[in-house]
Protein backbone atom coordinates (compact mmCIF):
# COMPACT_ATOMS: atom_id res chain seq x y z
CA UNK A 1 0.00 0.00 0.00
CA UNK A 2 1.48 3.49 -0.55
CA UNK A 3 1.81 6.17 1.82
CA UNK A 4 -1.31 8.17 0.56
CA UNK A 5 -3.36 5.22 0.48
CA UNK A 6 -2.71 4.51 3.92
CA UNK A 7 -3.15 8.10 4.78
CA UNK A 8 -6.75 8.05 2.89
CA UNK A 9 -7.44 4.87 5.16
CA UNK A 10 -6.70 6.69 8.05
CA UNK A 11 -8.65 9.84 6.96
CA UNK A 12 -11.56 7.63 6.52
CA UNK A 13 -11.84 5.99 9.34
CA UNK A 14 -11.51 9.00 11.45
CA UNK A 15 -14.66 10.65 9.74
CA UNK A 16 -16.70 7.71 10.02
CA UNK A 17 -15.86 7.46 13.56
CA UNK A 18 -16.40 10.70 14.16
CA UNK A 19 -19.80 10.81 12.37
CA UNK A 20 -20.91 8.30 14.10
CA UNK A 21 -19.99 9.35 17.43
CA UNK A 22 -19.44 12.66 17.45
CA UNK A 23 -15.97 14.05 19.81
CA UNK A 24 -14.93 12.36 22.50
CA UNK A 25 -15.34 13.81 25.83
CA UNK A 26 -12.52 13.32 27.48
CA UNK A 27 -8.72 11.98 27.30
CA UNK A 28 -10.04 8.61 29.41
CA UNK A 29 -12.35 7.92 26.43
CA UNK A 30 -9.86 8.56 23.79
CA UNK A 31 -7.51 6.05 25.84
CA UNK A 32 -10.42 3.55 26.48
CA UNK A 33 -10.94 4.24 22.58
CA UNK A 34 -7.42 3.82 21.03
CA UNK A 35 -7.18 0.51 23.44
CA UNK A 36 -10.24 -0.69 21.99
CA UNK A 37 -8.98 -0.53 18.81
CA UNK A 38 -5.49 -1.71 19.84
CA UNK A 39 -6.94 -4.91 20.84
CA UNK A 40 -8.73 -5.51 17.82
CA UNK A 41 -5.47 -5.15 15.95
CA UNK A 42 -3.75 -7.83 18.47
CA UNK A 43 -6.58 -10.15 18.09
CA UNK A 44 -5.59 -9.98 14.35
CA UNK A 45 -2.02 -10.07 14.59
CA UNK A 46 -2.09 -12.93 17.01
CA UNK A 47 -4.08 -15.43 14.97
CA UNK A 48 -1.91 -18.56 13.68
CA UNK A 49 -0.11 -17.95 10.17
CA UNK A 50 -2.42 -19.30 8.26
CA UNK A 51 -5.64 -17.50 9.53
CA UNK A 52 -4.16 -14.23 8.83
CA UNK A 53 -6.09 -11.59 7.16
CA UNK A 54 -3.41 -8.83 6.35
CA UNK A 55 -6.00 -6.29 5.25
CA UNK A 56 -8.13 -6.65 8.26
CA UNK A 57 -4.64 -6.14 10.14
CA UNK A 58 -4.43 -2.80 7.61
CA UNK A 59 -8.02 -1.79 8.49
CA UNK A 60 -7.47 -2.53 12.53
CA UNK A 61 -3.95 -0.41 12.22
CA UNK A 62 -6.19 2.17 10.17
CA UNK A 63 -8.42 2.34 13.36
CA UNK A 64 -5.63 2.65 16.19
CA UNK A 65 -4.12 5.71 13.81
CA UNK A 66 -7.26 7.29 13.18
CA UNK A 67 -8.38 7.10 17.17
CA UNK A 68 -4.45 8.34 18.00
CA UNK A 69 -5.73 11.66 15.42
CA UNK A 70 -9.01 12.06 17.18
CA UNK A 71 -7.20 11.82 20.55
CA UNK A 72 -4.78 14.77 19.39
CA UNK A 73 -7.38 16.80 17.33
CA UNK A 74 -10.33 16.74 19.98
CA UNK A 75 -8.54 16.58 22.93
CA UNK A 76 -5.42 18.70 23.43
Amino acid sequence: MKFDDAIRLVQLSYEVAQSQYGRLASPHEGYAVILEELDELKAEVWKKRPNRNFGAMRTEAAHVAAMALRFIVELT
